[in-house]
């Protein structure tokens, strides 16, 4: 099968990714092989393919938002069936047993592995991955808007769930691509005031196209204070900025896996008055069966722009460069 590869971690423009011929993996006893028919590319792939987000192995193969057509399914299988749509998300195993599982906050166990890290992922064109993990799409989705839900979605909504947003709040947003773009959606759907700081002028009309209250340029200060605010930005140095539009007892949730250097805080500034400092860590399956419940209800509508998978490398500097609004996918074939 066609897939790509991370050749060698590096600059975007010096060609981390090669193109090469795998063999069509087979599914485990409780795997299942899905002929992939979309993939999204998320900005983990680029963290991973520069070597911001440090290898697990050699040439792995990236992507963790696919969504295609079981062809084969291990003897121990019971959820899916060759023939049924399914997705593969960015977490595919945690160990079930740790204090961390045990307790509803999978997304914690030291044990988990991830799609497009740990273990292949979806820039080629066959995936497996325990049905455990996999998730039945909703029908309101075709294939390529479907495969931004499950990282863009799923894991922005979970950083929504972080920055605890009360009802009817004022949520601010920094930075405005495939996840902020989908979460600023559920937020406005909640009866929230969405307020949205980015840098792209693009970016800035696609969130006014969206509907959202307010648009700055990413070192504004939005209109009103804040009772939460999601850091999508992977800038570090934009956390003083997000901390301080907080009103008292706001929460900032920071939605990257990886950031750059965060400057040092003042505490009487930038936290007094109980603001609160959040990270976010993958998800739970529980979010995503949450999220994507919630996005067929509420009629999410997803941005896209498809590239080829012969072209995944252009799709992969074109998000390092910020010529993308919304979200880029693969399409085999």
């Amino acid at each position: 099968m066609k897939a790509w590869v991370v050749a060698e971690p590096r600059a975007i423009d010096d060609g981390p990714l090669a193109q090469v011929e795998r063999p069509t993996p087979e599914p485990g006893a409780r795997e299942i092989r899905v002929r992939v028919s979309a993939c999204g590319v998320c900005r983990t792939d680029l963290h991973l393919a520069v070597g911001e987000l440090p290898p697990k192995h050699p040439a792995v193969v990236p992507g963790h938002e696919v969504v295609g057509t079981v062809d084969a399914a291990g003897a121990a299988c019971e959820r899916f069936r060759p023939g049924d749509r399914a997705g593969i998300a960015w977490l595919r195993h945690t160990c079930g047993q740790c204090r961390w599982c045990r307790s509803g906050r999978e997304n914690l166990c030291p044990w988990s592995q991830y799609t497009g890290w740990d273990a292949d992922g979806g820039y080629a064109e066959w995936a497996v991955v325990d049905e455990r993990y996999a998730y039945a799409l909703p029908a309101a989705f075709d294939d390529v808007h479907a495969a931004p839900l499950l990282c863009a979605g799923i894991v922005g909504y979970r950083a929504l769930k972080r920055a605890a947003l009360p009802p009817g709040g004022r949520l601010g947003i920094y930075g405005f691509g495939a996840s902020a773009h989908l979460v600023a959606q559920v937020a406005l759907a909640q009866g929230a005031s969405v307020h949205v700081l980015t840098r792209s002028e693009a970016a800035q009309e696609h969130a006014r196209e969206v509907g959202v209250t307010s648009v700055g340029s990413g070192d504004g200060v939005p209109p009103e204070p804040l009772d939460s605010a999601i850091l999508f930005a992977p800038a570090g140095g934009l956390v003083p900025r997000a901390l301080q539009a907080l009103d008292r007892g706001g929460t900032l949730s920071v939605a990257g896996i990886y950031l750059t250097q965060i400057p040092a805080l003042d505490y009487e500034r930038d936290l007094f008055q109980e603001r609160e400092l959040r990270s976010v860590t993958s998800n739970t399956r529980g979010d995503g069966d949450e999220f994507l419940r919630l996005a067929a209800n509420i009629g999410v509508h997803v941005r896209t722009t498809t590239y080829p998978l012969d072209r995944a490398d252009a799709a992969l500097r074109d998000l390092a460069h910020d010529r993308l609004t919304g979200a880029a996918v693969l399409v085999p074939g």
